[in-house]
């Protein structure tokens, strides 16, 4: 008997305390989040909603720290007060509280009390990069970095030979500051290094088929030589030299060191080169002169540097001529062959060579000596010819040249300088020039100017001496 009625005072006290608590529960403020609630992580229960603001925004501030997770499960920590780190929380825990009352004030972790939310974050980019720097996955004693497989440096006498790849633990820093920079503008806690991709990873490894080739190749490169036919001669670079300059491979070809391709190449324009160099010219009376001139001979370094990487990384001997920024009519001395304009500043005379024998002379008037305004000597080539031009001096302030003349007959070949008829001129040759020159061209007359422009081409050398 004393047993039964022991049950019925404990099923009655249960009774009265579920009701009591019900009461309590229908009589708890309405303004508060139930008991249980937590944002991100954060207890909030029995707060309102500016309350629970504050208590949010006050963690981020002072609490909050990310953790980064590292691949040996380790991890390392940024505090959000290290870095100035600051979160704004959005208008979102309103909602929540409306949730609640509508729902019945349900609390307690099983009534799904538990909610995420995204935050707005701001914080100090150079502290956080420092911060980065100094943590122990990037800077650590025991970090192994990983590398691609790859092709061995030249060592003399050796082959090439392809180095394994290493499976380490090191860190892309891009990668990283990229994903803790999102971890923390999200406000999250924990950042795993490895799912993010934050390691450095191996991309070529040694079985690679297009590596193994491209270790071949390196290797034949040894046997190869590539011959530059420079006029009657013969540079010959061989494989020897070649092997010295491949650095390994790069994507999918052979790596060549571009400043040596480059040095070999000038070395070639040094000794061959004659465009814009002095040379020695012998005049049609007997002397020689020593004349500078843009004409000549110029080989395209930079083409030529690019077109030899190119066939070194085809492995292959081959001969070739390089190519050209400037061509002249002959190799040797003489450059400019056995057709060319020949202009006697001093004889005031000019003269067309053809293939050796003279086939055309006229004297002329050059520029005026008095006034500075002599033809230049050199060795040039005729530009272009044009019929029918207005040649014109330098504009003046008032808006007019300083000269208009009309020619029938434009041949030019340096600048602003050409031979043309002068119709305006009745005497040709002697001293005029020095006293009423030119303003540097080469005046002719007119019917010689006209059988002048009927023979020459653009392209054929002009001599100008003193």
């Amino acid at each position: 008997m004393k047993r039964r009625t022991s049950k019925i005072g404990r099923c009655l006290i249960l009774t009265i305390f579920m009701v009591l608590a019900c009461a309590m529960s229908s009589l708890a403020d309405d303004s508060q989040l139930v008991t249980g609630t937590a944002i991100n992580g954060i207890r909030v229960g029995g707060l309102t909603v500016e309350e629970a603001k504050a208590t949010v925004t006050a963690y981020y501030a002072g609490e909050y720290q990310l953790s980064l997770v590292r691949k040996d499960g380790i991890a390392e920590t940024i505090s959000g007060s290290d870095i100035g780190y600051h979160a704004v929380i959005p208008d979102g825990i309103a909602a929540i509280l409306a949730e609640q009352n509508a729902s019945g004030r349900n609390s307690g972790p099983a009534a799904g009390t538990f909610h995420t939310m995204s935050v707005t974050a701001t914080f100090d980019e150079g502290v956080l990069s420092e911060k980065l720097r100094g943590l122990a996955c990037i800077t650590g004693g025991e970090i192994i970095v990983t590398s691609n497989a790859c092709i061995s440096e030249y060592l003399e006498g050796q082959d090439f030979q392809i180095i394994p790849e290493v499976y380490g633990n090191s860190v892309d820093v891009e990668k990283l500051q990229a994903a803790v920079k999102n971890s923390l503008a999200a406000g999250a806690r924990e950042l795993n290094l490895q799912e993010a991709g934050c390691y450095d990873a191996v991309t070529i490894r040694s079985d690679s088929e297009l590596l193994k080739t491209l270790c071949n190749l390196m290797n034949q490169c040894k046997n190869m030589s590539i011959t530059y036919v420079i006029g009657d001669h013969s540079e010959v670079l061989t494989g020897a030299v070649i092997t010295t300059w491949l650095t390994g491979s790069e994507q999918d070809q052979i790596a060549v060191n571009q400043e040596s391709a480059a040095a070999y190449i000038k070395s070639l324009a040094d000794r061959y080169d004659t465009a814009g160099t002095a040379r020695i010219f012998h005049t049609r009376s007997g002397k020689d002169v020593e004349l500078p001139g843009p004409y000549g001979w110029k080989i395209n370094q930079e083409a030529e540097t690019t077109a030899l990487i190119g066939m070194i990384r085809m492995g292959q001997t081959q001969s070739r001529e390089p190519q050209y920024a400037k061509k002249a009519a002959a190799r040797g001395t003489a450059d400019w062959g056995d057709t060319y304009v020949e202009i006697d500043l001093n004889g005031q005379h000019v003269y067309l060579m053809q293939a050796g024998s003279q086939i055309w002379d006229s004297p002329c008037v050059t520029g005026n000596v008095s006034k500075k305004y002599d033809t230049p000597p050199g060795i040039y080539s005729l530009n272009y010819k044009e019929k029918d031009r207005i040649l014109k001096g330098e504009k003046l302030p008032n808006g007019k040249y300083e000269y208009e003349s009309h020619v029938d007959f434009w041949m030019p070949f340096h600048g602003g300088i050409g031979l043309h008829d002068a119709a305006w001129r009745s005497k040709f040759g002697g001293t005029i020039y020095q006293y009423s020159g030119s303003h540097g061209c080469v005046n002719l007359p007119p019917e010689k100017a006209k059988s002048l422009y009927e023979m020459i081409q653009a392209g054929i050398p002009v001599i100008c001496y003193n």
